[in-house]
């Protein structure tokens, strides 16, 4: 008697595995891909001297021209907070240091309008500093410092939360070897740290240059949305969608959405990396 009836078939938890597979492909296709498409038909649908004019107005040039503004200030200042935040919370043991872990999940937690309102209370006209900030003719909200201030809160988490659970995998005997024979701090930190994180860097800066690139909320409340001056690349768009011109919104968000197509390659390729590497150390 044949006690295994699925000798000559498709095993059952193949079976599982092809459903998850396609229920995944499914998912894709309907959140990620079909947008995607949408969006590169819309913006392309009068041509592509429509799509160069639009993506060429003086006003989203601007818009372009602050949102690399943004990110190139945001973007290295994180870098420097992620470094020595993991470098501190994974090499070291201290009071406090769940505390800065949660701190430094809380723009995770918190809403992006909410993290905007918090600045416009504490920089705003009538907020707490405003007083002060306008005595010596200082605007922080409705101007760029507003706008790189929202955005260094809600991309600070990302290299650090990268770099905080390799660091602390990697431990810290190679370190101790370092400074055993004769490193000091910083040689120690340039030489064997660095190395040993710098795709999971790669990895972090990535993806907290994507959050910059496209942060709306925040920025949507401090920046005022005043036209060639305050308005990144989101607010381009969407002021142009509202105002119905659907085909220049549409060669916005295109232009968005190339740049995170390219962000999402670098990040594959940056994670990659950063298991290669895992995988070769033990």
């Amino acid at each position: 008697m044949d006690i295994h009836p699925h000798k000559n078939g498709i095993q059952p938890g193949i079976w599982v595995n092809l459903v998850i597979a396609l229920v995944c492909l499914l998912f894709i296709t309907a959140f990620l891909l079909l947008p995607l498409f949408i969006v590169f038909t819309e913006a392309f649908n009068e041509g592509v001297l429509v799509w160069l004019k639009s993506v060429g107005d003086e006003e989203t040039l601007a818009a372009f021209k602050l949102t690399l503004l943004v990110s190139a200030i945001a973007v290295p200042l994180n870098t420097v907070f992620g470094l020595a935040a993991s470098w501190a919370l994974a090499k070291f043991q201290f009071w406090g240091r769940n505390i800065i872990i949660t701190l430094i999940d809380l723009p995770f937690a918190v809403s992006p309008v909410v993290s905007g309102l918090i600045y416009v209370l504490l920089f705003g006209l009538h907020g707490w500093l405003g007083p002060w900030l306008d005595k010596y003719d200082i605007q922080i909200i409705f101007a760029v410092p507003g706008i790189v201030l929202a955005t260094i809160f809600v991309t600070f988490p990302f290299v650090a939360r990268e770099l905080i659970p390799l660091m602390t995998e990697q431990g810290t005997e190679e370190e101790q070897v370092a400074l055993t024979l004769g490193a000091t701090g910083w040689q120690t930190f340039w030489r064997v740290t660095l190395p040993n994180v710098k795709w999971g860097l790669i990895y972090g800066v990535i993806l907290s240059n994507a959050r910059a690139m496209g942060e709306f909320g925040a920025v949507s409340v401090v920046s005022g949305h005043i036209r060639g001056i305050t308005n990144t690349l989101p607010l381009q768009a969407e002021i142009l969608y509202n105002e119905y011109y659907f085909t220049a919104a549409f060669a916005v968000a295109s232009l968005l959405s190339f740049l995170a197509v390219i962000t999402l390659i670098l990040k594959s390729l940056a994670e990659w990396n950063t298991q290669r590497i895992l995988r070769s150390s033990k």
